[in-house]
């Protein structure tokens, strides 16, 4: 399965909160408990405060046969904020084309590293691509204790 990796439209905008939900719901929900997973991705986030987020970043759609597989983006600093990927198309090279992406992306704005905050579930995708995990954090959200990790990558 190769994604068509394309800019951010804002159209885009309830089919990447689709994936968020669906990757956090689906496939994080195997390392987090359930309460910990209804605060990371609750039902009343607003599309519109989404589709600006994303908009105001440089994010990057994964289409595969049409549909939104997932999205990232990275900063000029190396950060990648999110990077999900739809439970249909995990395993498939999506989540690998998106970071590539994100590593050209970093490389071409002159970013000497790339940085990330992992979930516990991203964690060894992260690491098999080279990044390494420089402290541990427990983030609260919606007044629950959440876990991921501080990760970085050096760049050539």
């Amino acid at each position: 399965m190769t994604p068509l990796l394309r800019p951010y439209a804002d159209d885009d905008a309830q089919a990447t909160l689709d994936v968020f939900l669906a990757a956090v719901r689906t496939t994080a929900a195997a390392d987090y408990a359930p309460e910990q997973v209804a605060a990371w991705a609750p039902d009343d986030l607003d599309v519109e405060v989404w589709g600006r987020r994303r908009a105001a970043l440089r994010t990057v759609v994964a289409e595969v046969d049409g549909r939104v597989a997932g999205f990232s983006d990275v900063d000029a600093d190396g950060y990648v904020d999110m990077m999900f990927v739809a439970p249909w198309a995990g395993r498939t090279g999506v989540g690998s084309a998106l970071l590539t992406w994100a590593h050209d992306e970093a490389v071409r704005l002159g970013a000497t590293s790339m940085t990330t905050r992992a979930s516990i579930t991203a964690r060894p995708f992260f690491e098999a691509h080279g990044f390494h995990v420089e402290q541990e954090h427990h983030p609260v959200r919606r007044g629950v204790t959440l876990t991921n990790y501080a990760m970085r990558r050096p760049l050539p």
